[in-house]
């Protein structure tokens, strides 16, 4: 897109007021010397649900917001409401962000590669042979694809929703191959076999705190990773750290997703390192 020196941008999402993905932005537009302004639309603020994302996209558009990143609950309920989907959000089936442009809506989804340069960075080396995920909803759903492109052989899939997991895992053999993913039934076998866990759940925020699964399922071999950031030590980071689990905070993840969506919605590329600093300066 065409470089522009002028921004408003925003998220979407319920119980956001932790976030940090607004001072990242403004603090990386600042440094390049960017008007950026950065705001946060808080469903529950606001005492709405997610049937209420219509409205709120009309009124960013015509407010003239450049985009708008979106987070829990409204990453798959937001597909209907845009003209066009990047390659990326179409085949994950679920968005994160959303660019206005040219009186259209586009939906990306960013948080695939965020989470796969997390991954990368944060355990390089771990097995990924068979790996447990946790939640199959819109992030769950990018997670799970990083997962299979980065290695992983057979990712079994758990959700409050059976029908979702399932699902989800018949839309990644498709992409991925036959058997490469598959709605868990037995989460206590998956676990004992597992080399991995990914947690994708909003179970550990803040707003939503405990485990996303018995503590007593976890052991000392297995890498435990998690896409939550506030807090950036949940419960089940605290737990597996304890039995001395390699582990995975959402830290990583949150701030590589804002690099792209930075792009995204200035034209221009995003200092990562930077940005990851910033991120790390705010405790």
């Amino acid at each position: 897109m065409t470089q522009t020196s002028s921004i408003l941008a925003g998220l979407i999402g319920a119980g956001i007021q932790a976030s940090r993905t607004p001072a990242m932005h403004e603090h990386e537009g600042d440094a390049q010397g960017i008007r950026y302004l950065y705001r946060l639309i808080d469903l529950d603020q606001l005492g709405v649900t997610s049937a209420a994302l219509p409205e709120l996209l009309d009124a960013a558009q015509r407010l003239g917001f450049t985009g708008l990143n979106i987070t829990f609950p409204c990453k798959q309920a937001i597909i209907p409401l845009l003209d066009e989907l990047s390659p990326e959000a179409r085949g994950i089936g679920a968005v994160n962000t959303v660019v206005f442009a040219d009186g259209k809506r586009v939906g990306h989804n960013t948080d695939c590669l965020g989470f796969a340069e997390g991954l990368r960075r944060g355990l390089p080396n771990v097995a990924r042979e068979r790996v447990v995920q946790m939640g199959a909803g819109g992030a769950g759903a990018a997670v799970a694809h990083a997962l299979l492109q980065d290695g992983v052989q057979q990712l079994t899939i758990f959700d409050v929703e059976p029908a979702r997991a399932a699902e989800l895992a018949a839309s990644l053999n498709a992409s991925f191959g036959a058997g490469r993913a598959q709605a868990g039934s037995d989460l206590p076998a998956a676990m004992a076999e597992a080399q991995g866990l990914v947690n994708t759940t909003p179970v550990g925020m803040a707003k939503l705190p405990g485990l996303p699964l018995p503590a007593e399922l976890l052991r000392a071999d297995l890498w435990v990773a998690e896409i939550i950031y506030f807090p950036l030590e949940t419960e089940l980071l605290r737990a597996a750290r304890a039995l001395g689990c390699q582990t995975l905070d959402g830290g990583k993840m949150a701030v590589f997703q804002a690099v792209k969506a930075f792009e995204l919605f200035t034209g221009r590329a995003a200092d990562a390192e930077r940005m990851m600093a910033h991120f790390a300066s705010m405790g």
